[in-house]
């Protein structure tokens, strides 16, 4: 199995995968996968056997279900979640090389403890609903993390992506990249946002994750960023 020889192949799927099926930007993923842009292009053009390929096309399989699945599969079950939803045969023996070239394993998850139920006074009622649609510019924001992870051996890396949408143009209105996903990147990111607009009163949506409804003091944005008009 040729897969993996190449010193950058598993960072290479990596930023294959999230581009095609996220449109993460090839030159930001390779700046903090440290891979330079165009080797990346040089590997995507070369000559690939078609064992090598196959074992390609498993790769981004088991790179798409290790992240719908947020990555919790053993290599017994990505095997059978793959034969299942793509009528395949392939073994587990295979498919557990390809994960350890990828060097993706299952997390054993703690046992979570049990929270107190939120109450209205840290989460607003959901204004949205769901209308995502909206008909002048900064009408209404939308906002989210996204957690970006990679191996380098043993070890596992990860940065964070806060983002403001305008739902109007699907325009960008503010981001910011950090290593900790916490009350603060939510905060700079939103004033970033305002800085940049001054003048919008948008209603702001998020998903009520705890960046977004934990208690943080930050001077004039010290209230909770959860979902309702500002």
């Amino acid at each position: 199995m040729r897969l993996g020889r190449l010193r950058f192949a598993s960072k290479y799927l990596t930023i294959q995968y999230f581009y095609r099926e996220k449109q993460w930007s090839i030159n930001w993923m390779c700046e903090h996968l440290r891979v330079k842009r165009a080797a990346y292009y040089k590997w995507l053009k070369r000559t690939v056997p078609e064992a090598e390929k196959e074992n390609e096309i498993i790769a981004q399989l088991i790179l798409e279900y290790d992240d719908r699945f947020q990555h919790i599969l053993g290599y017994r079950r990505m095997t059978d979640w793959i034969n299942r939803l793509n009528g395949t045969h392939y073994s587990r023996n295979r498919i557990h090389r390809i994960m350890k070239k990828l060097n993706i394993h299952s997390i054993i998850r703690r046992k979570k403890k049990k929270y107190m139920t939120t109450t209205t006074e840290t989460t607003a009622e959901n204004i949205l609903n769901r209308d995502f649609n909206a008909e002048i510019p900064n009408q209404k924001w939308a906002t989210d993390v996204t957690e970006f992870k990679w191996y380098e051996g043993p070890m596992i890396h990860k940065l964070y992506l806060s983002a403001i949408l305008d739902l109007y143009d699907r325009s960008i209105v503010a981001y910011i990249v950090s290593s900790h996903n916490d009350n603060k990147l939510v905060f700079d990111t939103f004033e970033k946002a305002v800085l940049a607009n001054p003048d919008a009163h948008p209603l702001f949506h998020s998903d009520r994750g705890f960046q977004y409804t934990g208690k943080a003091i930050m001077g004039p944005l010290s209230r909770p960023l959860t979902k309702k008009t500002l």
